[in-house]
């Protein structure tokens, strides 16, 4: 027990944001909890961790700004070099032939825990690059953390940001600006950012593609089981989902089929018979 946040506390916060995101802290991680606690402390008008927690308990937009603060957005652009290659090289051909076949030409992809952009955008300049010109494509990102959202949104990078970036890519996608770099609107165009809690259904449906890489660490078993429902639900009968290479759906008893392609291992909804 600690003088800031007492056992008692712990509980009570922890279960609070478990309740309204499906985040789990276990008693390992009670000190990342602490230090973001003491973070919005500063900058609230409550003097101890019992008014803040009532003032979060009375103000949605408060308990909002927690949940942001308690998530962790590490990202960068091509971030995973299997995946990307997975999504370039064997994704891609496959729905524009599946989309060819049904008489469709367009691509939607869902970014789920887009954090600051980076995703959204590889994923939509290799869509640029790969797709044939009569195709089109949607992406939705989605993020718990509106701050991290506002950045992806206005899509400028500070230049350490978008090291990893192939110079194809940087010359043609991006603008140089000030110190950093500018997504050209084109690209930034093909991108829709929204809010979204995943402990609740999106109501996204017959997605081609659902990225949800290193979000589902952060749920205990049973948030996890339904997050991973609730793609199978977004998800077009004849799709893919990538999570992060320390994930698995093992164990789980979902109807995703695990499939091994030449550069990642990643899953596949395939109700067609």
């Amino acid at each position: 027990m600690t003088d800031f946040l007492t056992d008692d506390y712990f509980e009570r916060f922890r279960s609070l944001i478990y309740d309204a995101s499906g985040i789990h802290f276990s008693a390992t991680n009670r000190s990342i909890l602490e230090s973001r606690l003491k973070d919005r402390l500063r900058n609230s008008t409550a003097t101890t961790v019992a008014e803040y927690y009532q003032s979060i308990r009375a103000n949605e937009g408060e308990l909002k700004s927690l949940l942001d603060s308690v998530t962790t957005n590490l990202t960068r652009f091509f971030r995973n070099n299997a995946h990307v290659q997975t999504f370039e090289y064997y994704v891609v051909p496959e729905l524009v032939r599946m989309k060819r076949e049904a008489g469709s030409r367009t691509i939607r992809v869902w970014s789920a825990g887009c954090s600051t952009g980076e995703e959204p955008y590889t994923l939509a300049m290799i869509l640029r690059e790969v797709m044939p010109p009569d195709f089109s494509a949607e992406i939705i990102a989605s993020d718990l953390s509106l701050k991290s959202l506002m950045i992806g949104q206005e899509g400028y990078y500070a230049e350490n940001r978008v090291h990893g970036v192939p110079d194809r890519y940087l010359a043609r996608y991006f603008e140089r600006k000030g110190g950093g770099y500018k997504i050209r609107d084109d690209i930034r165009s093909m991108i829709r950012f929204d809010y979204h809690n995943l402990k609740h259904d999106s109501g996204l449906r017959d997605l081609d593609t659902v990225f949800c890489r290193n979000v589902l660490i952060y749920f205990d078993e049973s948030a996890q089981k339904a997050v991973v429902s609730r793609f199978w639900d977004a998800l077009a009968p004849r799709s893919f989902l990538f999570i992060g290479h320390s994930e698995s759906l093992f164990g789980m008893n979902t109807r995703f089929e695990f499939l091994k392609t030449d550069w990642a291992c990643i899953y596949r909804k395939d109700t067609t018979g």
